[in-house]
């Protein structure tokens, strides 16, 4: 049974798995801590990481395939985080997961680990790290228009506009910089072809 601790944000019940898989997330993509004593984000990086963008609300998305294994890999990766730990000789904080535990440079080798060719799980901690990564810089778990209103840290940093007040992007500038076409005259005034 997965332990709980209370979110001192959101004051609901985070179970160790939450706080791992937060912790990998957050390892792919560095941000912020969120609070003071927050473990699962190491603090390496300023502004919103994979954890802000929504790491894993995407991994939870039953569209990712990975959604129901979620619990099986963050507590494999807690067993490979004490492995680790006992091979350098680190001493883990036990209230925490193992890998939540680990300072944030281990956690970068471990990975490493993870994701080398012939580690025997390689796809999955791939998987979790693209995950993480799409979570960032396409927000792929959320309509784009209603991202950029939350203020999506990975859009946000890479500059993407917010659409017009009818949800539709226009730009006043071609990006080839010339119109390649003409708008066909049957288009509606949403867009679609008619």
């Amino acid at each position: 049974m997965q332990a709980e601790r209370i979110n001192p944000t959101g004051g609901h019940a985070v179970s160790d798995a939450e706080l791992t898989l937060e912790a990998y997330a957050d390892t792919i993509i560095p941000g912020a801590k969120r609070w003071a004593g927050d473990r699962a984000v190491a603090g390496a990086a300023e502004g919103g990481g994979a954890v802000a963008a929504g790491a894993l609300e995407l991994m939870r998305w039953d569209a990712t395939g990975i959604s129901e294994g979620l619990e099986d890999l963050a507590s494999l990766a807690n067993t490979y985080a004490e492995r680790y730990a006992e091979e350098i000789g680190l001493g883990l904080d036990p209230g925490v997961p193992s890998f939540v535990a680990l300072p944030f440079e281990d956690r970068v080798e471990l990975i490493t680990r993870l994701t080398s060719p012939g580690h025997p799980e390689r796809e999955f901690w791939v998987l979790l790290s693209l995950f993480s990564n799409m979570a960032y810089d396409s927000a792929a778990h959320m309509h784009t228009a209603d991202a950029l209103r939350e203020g999506h840290p990975g859009l946000t940093a890479m500059g993407i506009t917010p659409p017009d007040a009818d949800g539709l992007w226009r730009f006043e500038r071609s990006g080839y910089g010339r119109e390649l076409a003409r708008m066909h005259p049957g288009t509606t005034p949403g867009g679609s072809p008619a």
